[in-house]
C-alpha cells in the first residue's frame, strides 16, 4: 500500500493516493463484509465510529497533521453516506485546540446523512478559558440526559451509553471548582502509585455519573437489553491512556448484564482485549491515519461484525 509523503496533504494529493490503491483499501473492508455476511442475515442496526478528527489551523506534530485532518473527515463523511449507516458516534477530541477550531469541524459532520452522537474529549476543552463552559452547547450535549455530558439512547433493543471521562479533568474543568481540586488530587494520588495512566490528558468519571452508569446498566437489563458503551478514554486493557478510574468502570460493566462492548477512542494507535465476556476496542486516531480510519459496526443477535477502512481492523465481536 502507499503512504503519502510527510508535508502538506492537499486534495491533489489525497485524491492521487486513493486512485493509487488507498481506495482499494477503503473498499477492501465493504467486499469483505458482504462475502461473509449470508444474504439473509440482517443486522438490527448499523452504526459507524471514528475517533480524534483533532483539527486545528496549527503546524502538524511528527504523525499528527492537524490541519490536514478536515480533507480525511470530509472524505470519511462522503464515504459514511454511501454506507448509510443507521447512526454515527464521534467518539471525542473533535478538534486538538482553539474553540474556533469547531466552526470548521462542525459543518462537515452536519452533512451526515445520519444522526451524530458526540462523545466529549479531552481536546474538546483545549479551549480559552471563558469558552469552556460553551463546549457542551457547541457539540449539542447541553440537552442530552442530565446537559453533563453524559447520557444513554436505546435503538433496536439495545441500550447506548454515552460517558463523559472529563467529568474530573485538569483541562475540562476550572482549578477552583470541586471537580477541578478533586480530579488534581486524583492524578497526583495515581502518579505516588506509579500508574501508568496518571496524566494531565486522561480525566475520570465522577461518583455521580458512576452511580448514574449502574442504574442505567441494571434498568437496562430488566428490560432485556443488551448494552454498548461509549467513552472517549479506554478502560482496559490498563495503559497510559486510560480513564484514572478504568477499574471502577470495568467493575460496573462486570458486575452488570447484558453488557457487550465498550468502544474507545484517545489511544491513537487503536486496540482491543476482552474481558469477562466485554469487548473492549478501542479505534485509531484519524488525525493520525494513513490516510483514513473508521468503521461500521452492524449488530447481529451473535456478534457485532466490525467493518474497518483504512488503518482500522475488521473484526468480528461474538456474544
Amino acid at each position: 500500500m502507499r503512504t503519502i509523503a510527510p508535508g502538506v496533504l492537499t486534495r491533489r494529493r489525497f485524491l492521487k493516493f486513493l486512485a493509487a490503491g488507498g481506495a482499494a483499501c477503503l473498499g477492501a473492508g465493504r467486499a469483505a463484509r458482504a462475502a461473509e455476511t449470508p444474504p439473509a442475515a440482517k443486522p438490527a442496526f448499523r452504526f459507524a465510529v471514528l475517533a480524534d478528527v483533532q483539527y486545528a489551523d496549527v503546524a502538524a506534530q511528527g504523525k499528527r497533521q492537524y490541519r490536514e485532518s478536515l480533507l480525511k473527515l470530509e472524505h470519511a463523511v462522503t464515504e459514511l453516506n454511501k454506507l448509510k449507516p443507521d447512526l454515527v458516534v464521534q467518539l471525542g477530541d473533535t478538534i486538538q485546540t482553539g474553540f474556533a477550531s469547531f466552526d470548521a469541524v462542525l459543518p462537515l459532520f452536519a452533512k451526515l446523512g445520519a444522526p451524530l452522537y458526540h462523545v466529549l474529549g479531552n481536546h474538546d476543552f483545549a479551549v480559552e478559558a471563558d469558552n469552556r463552559g460553551k463546549v457542551l452547547a457547541k457539540l449539542g450535549l447541553d440537552k442530552l440526559g442530565g446537559g453533563q455530558g453524559y447520557y444513554d439512547f436505546a435503538r433496536a433493543g439495545w441500550r447506548l451509553i454515552v460517558l463523559n471521562g472529563n467529568d474530573l479533568s485538569v483541562i475540562a474543568r476550572s482549578p477552583d471548582s470541586p471537580e477541578g481540586k478533586a480530579a488534581a488530587a486524583l492524578m497526583m494520588d495515581l502518579r505516588k502509585k506509579g500508574a501508568p495512566n496518571a496524566a494531565a490528558w486522561n480525566g475520570a468519571v465522577g461518583p455521580q455519573q458512576l452511580d448514574w452508569l449502574k442504574k442505567v446498566l441494571g434498568r437496562a437489563a430488566a428490560a432485556g437489553e443488551r448494552t454498548i458503551i461509549f467513552c472517549h478514554f479506554p478502560v482496559y486493557p490498563p495503559g497510559r491512556s486510560n480513564l484514572w478510574n478504568d477499574a471502577e468502570v470495568v467493575e460496573a460493566l462486570e458486575s452488570a448484564k447484558g453488557v457487550v462492548a465498550c468502544i474507545a477512542g484517545h489511544e491513537h494507535q487503536g486496540g482491543y482485549a476482552q474481558k469477562g465476556g466485554i469487548h473492549f476496542l478501542t479505534i485509531k486516531g484519524l488525525v493520525e491515519a494513513d490516510p483514513m480510519a473508521y468503521a461500521l459496526i452492524e449488530v447481529f443477535p451473535d456478534c457485532l461484525k466490525v467493518t474497518g477502512f483504512g488503518r482500522e481492523p475488521s473484526r468480528a465481536l461474538n456474544m
